[in-house]
């Protein structure tokens, strides 16, 4: 079953998809999308348990580099394709909801 399409989740893959052959770790993702760890975290569980995402843990020594190891994410094969028919389908307006219009922009110096 597809994840849902929130907001959040449309972000963090706005972000996996800018660059497709990158390697992302948590925070970098949500410094991109604006979004805090908090929330990346559990979308990015979500979208590596229905098979969107793979990951992979930095192979460092965290003593010697002074910080923990990453957990990098990308997009498998498969999982671009579905995220990419979700990511449209969320996009398109659905029936039965109006646009909201936009308000117009006021004039500088007008009375």
């Amino acid at each position: 079953m597809p994840p849902r399409m929130t907001l959040a989740t449309r972000l963090v893959l706005d972000v996996l998809f800018s660059d497709l052959e990158a390697d992302w770790y948590g925070s970098q993702i949500g410094q991109h999308a604006g979004l805090p760890s908090g929330t990346v975290h559990p979308i990015l569980a979500r979208l590596e348990r229905v098979g969107w995402l793979e990951s992979r843990w930095e192979d460092i020594d965290p003593s010697r580099e002074g910080r923990p190891a990453r957990r990098y994410y990308r997009l498998t094969d498969s999982g671009a394709t579905q995220a990419g028919r979700a990511l449209a389908a969320a996009r398109r307006p659905r029936p039965g909801f109006a646009a909201i219009p936009k308000a117009p922009i006021p004039k500088e110096g007008l009375s």
